[in-house]
């Protein structure tokens, strides 16, 4: 494996722990520990989170993009899942998950973009 690979599967690996702390902390928590980051719209931040996760995921990861992408929906399933119950206290949204499966889209699109900005500089 070469390094840059093992940097980007290192740096999805902490997006992801990010990710689930951030989502699953109660709302009180996050403010308390001054982690209450992020935009002012909740889908947006549902959407960017899961873009970054499917950018590093795709690239640490290029031959299997789709197990990444469906490990991914199933992540924000299952957060949304967390987040509706008593022990969570936040709200189960399904419209998270949908920001989540574009943020996802998005995240493929941008490793898509970012390989043919390279192909062409090689090819110069």
């Amino acid at each position: 494996m070469k390094l840059y690979a093992a940097v980007e599967r290192a740096a999805f690996i902490f997006a992801l722990i990010a990710v689930f702390v951030l989502a699953l902390l109660p709302a009180s928590r996050l403010e308390q520990f001054g982690l209450n980051i992020g935009f002012h719209s909740d889908k947006l931040n549902h959407a960017s989170a899961f873009a970054v996760l499917a950018f590093l995921g795709t690239l640490g990861w290029p031959q299997r993009k789709a197990r990444v992408v469906v490990f991914l929906a199933l992540v924000g399933g299952a957060i949304e899942v967390l987040q509706g119950t008593s022990l969570i206290a936040r709200d189960l949204d399904i419209l998270d998950w949908v920001a989540d499966c574009l943020g996802i889209s998005c995240g493929l699109i941008a490793v898509v973009c970012l390989r043919r900005i390279f192909c062409r500089q090689g090819r110069s």
